[in-house]
Formats: structure tokens, sequence, C-alpha cells
């Protein structure tokens, strides 16, 4: 009976608050597309625009309802300090061997981003090898890419912020944990592919100023990269029969 009550209580409250609930309108625009004849609305064009004041303003105004119905859920924090608790556990990834040493992923329960250890065999010592959590402030930058070089003294590594697709590529000594000064930009949906004393990898042109979310990331190009070297410097391998021509004779 008590559960019957508890849930009968939720329900009703629920239902108070959405039936407060007041959405707020969002204009419609004349845009019409026609595909082989086929005429297409698209009304909400004007929200791709997300520079725009009127899309800046619709976000603010969808955000303030929704904040605002949310933060009236008697039972909201209830449930959130019980996450909280739940999820406050030390959680370890499978250890992987790169030559003399293990790489293995730590969080101490409730750390925004995992850090990444190195320990040198299996009876040395953990150590810290990158730490994203140090990337920014407020904890929303991660490590998207990690790939280490086939003699096991390099690693390239991507990182992305506030969970964004673009990426930026850095280089690391895996004995030392010493930073190198690359940095590889306008990097997107691209995997890190060693090579020698370098690696493969394919990034977009630069998007224009404001638009790397709606930017359109077509005619992706392969490039390489001589660890040590600025990226502009670096031509790009159009075609991957020219690879060894363009990209090679780089080294």
């Amino acid at each position: 009976m008590k559960k019957l009550i508890v849930t009968t209580l939720t329900l009703s409250t629920i239902l108070n608050l959405s039936a407060q609930l007041s959405y707020p309108e969002t204009k419609r625009g004349e845009v019409t597309d026609e595909y082989f004849g086929t005429k297409v609305n698209d009304p909400y064009r004007w929200l791709e625009d997300e520079n725009s004041k009127e899309t800046k303003a619709w976000v603010e105004t969808q955000n303030k309802t929704t904040f605002g119905y949310l933060e009236q859920i008697p039972y909201r924090k209830t449930i959130n300090k019980r996450l909280t608790e739940l999820w406050d556990y030390e959680k370890n990834s499978l250890p992987v061997r790169e030559g003399d040493y293990y790489l293995f992923y730590k969080n101490t329960g409730k750390q925004n981003q995992s850090v990444l250890y190195i320990q040198k065999k299996l009876d040395g010592t953990p150590e810290v090898l990158l730490d994203p959590n140090t990337f920014s402030e407020d904890g929303t930058t991660s490590l998207s890419q990690f790939s280490v070089s086939h003699d096991h003294l390099h690693a390239a590594y991507g990182i992305s912020k506030a969970g964004s697709d673009w990426n930026e590529f850095y280089v690391i000594d895996i004995p030392s944990g010493k930073k190198w000064e690359d940095k590889l930009v306008n990097i997107k949906f691209s995997s890190i592919a060693w090579y020698k004393d370098g690696f493969f990898y394919s990034r977009f042109d630069r998007p224009a100023e404001g638009k790397n979310l709606s930017g359109k990331n077509t005619f992706g190009k392969l490039y390489y990269h001589k660890i040590g070297t600025p990226q502009k410097t670096m031509n790009w391998c159009m075609k991957i029969k020219r690879i060894r021509r363009t990209c090679l004779a780089q080294r």
C-alpha cells in the first residue's frame, strides 16, 4: 500500500507540473526545396544557423523552459544523490602491452575523464601518462585518440573539446612522458596510422569563422605528419597512388 501511495503521489506531481508547462512557440519559415519534382518544406531551416541571434534566443528560451520544469521535480535531488553513490567506485580498464610498458585507464570514481596510466613491466609502479581532467578547467575535454608508434617510443593522441567531432592531435614520448610541440588541427573522423617516424591522418580544410558546427565537411584530405615538424609544412596526398611520391618524400 505504501508503494502504491508513493507512486500515486509521484504521478500526480508529474501531471501537475506538465499542466503548468507552456512551451515557447517556434517560428516557421517559408523555405521549400524541390528534389526530382517533389517539393519538400523545411520551415525550421533558420535554426541551422547556430550563430544567429534568433537561434541563440530560441535555445535560451528552450533551456529556460526545460530547466524550469526539471527544477520543480521534488525527488530530483534524491535521484541525483543516489546515482552519484552508485557511480562512485574505482574503475580500471584492461591493460595493453606496448613493448616493455603496460598502459591502462583508471577512474577513481567521480572523475570527469579516466586517466591514462603507464607502468614498466608487470611489477612496475603505475604513473600518470595523460590526465584529460587537466586539459580544461571544466573537465569536458576528452582523450579521443591514442596510438603508439611501432617502436613503442612515441604516441600520437587526439583531444576533443566539449564533445566536438573536431580533434587536435599531439605527440608524447612513451618512456619519459615528455610532450612534443607538435599540434595538428582541423581534424575530424580520422584515425592514426604510424609509418616510420611519423603517421598518416586525414583532415578537412579549415572551416570558416563561426561555422565549426554548421560548415560542410567535404573533400577530406590524407596527410602524412613527420613528428617534430610543423603541420603547415606537410603536403596533402590527394590520391592513394600518390602517397609515396607526395607524402613519403617529405621524410
